[in-house]
């Protein structure tokens, strides 16, 4: 959500993609219980405590900055969430992963498990609520699999030409590659990235991931008519 300006305290609040999904299940199960708020179009490094008005104006220039509209997709707004720590913090969490990037061919299987650094005071730890990880371009995986607290899984979907993005939620996530060669075309590589936010610590980080077009599996897809093998 967003103001629409900076003049009244209008509210526009819209779905997003993944959000206007639920809600066309029309089943009685779309219900807003959590919200969050960022900070991500404000520029801090132009609060000036040498403004020549006066030390009461350091962020003018912050205040009569232009607010953005809503957006309906998650991946492109809110990227810098605000947080509320323990009283006494003094070091920000770190998201980090057992792997820096994901390299996998067609129809291969991985696992991502992160953990969290300062945090509760512990240089180690999985999060007690787990992790989301958001898939940019669900596309290019078969299945997605939250593992371990709270996980959810996520049915196999049928291609689809729009790149919509996915998030699941566990302390691990295991995917599987695209079995398929029908969206390579030309390419011999498709990139993603998958995002890991803490759901306790609200730390996050975004690795990439690559997919290659060599086959290693034998299966045949009715959708694409492509025996690999």
């Amino acid at each position: 959500m967003g103001y629409l300006d900076n003049t009244v305290i209008t509210v526009d609040a819209i779905l997003t993609k993944r959000g206007r999904e639920l809600l066309a299940r029309n089943d009685g199960s779309f219900k807003v219980t959590q919200f969050a708020l960022a900070d991500d179009e404000i520029d801090y490094t132009l609060f000036n405590e040498d403004h020549p008005n006066g030390s009461q104006y350091a962020g003018e220039a912050i205040e009569n900055m232009p607010v953005l509209e809503s957006f309906p997709d998650e991946n492109n707004i809110m990227l810098h969430k605000l947080v509320t720590l323990p009283r006494g913090t003094s070091k920000l969490p770190v998201v980090t992963a057992n792997i820096s990037a994901v390299q996998l061919s067609v129809g291969a299987t991985t696992q991502i498990t992160p953990s969290t650094l300062n945090y509760s005071g512990l240089s180690n730890l999985t999060e007690p609520g787990g992790y989301y990880f958001t898939i940019s371009d669900r596309r290019l995986f078969t299945r997605a699999h939250g593992v371990g607290s709270k996980g959810r899984w996520r049915r196999p979907r049928s291609y689809s030409p729009t790149a919509l993005s996915e998030t699941v939620r566990g302390t691990s996530l295991s995917i599987t590659a695209i079995n398929s060669t029908a969206l390579f075309g030309t390419n011999s590589m498709l990139l993603t990235t998958i995002t890991i936010e803490g759901t306790d610590s609200g730390a996050r980080t975004t690795i990439p991931v690559k997919i290659t077009k060599e086959v290693i599996a034998s299966k045949y897809t009715g959708e694409t008519g492509v025996s690999l093998r």
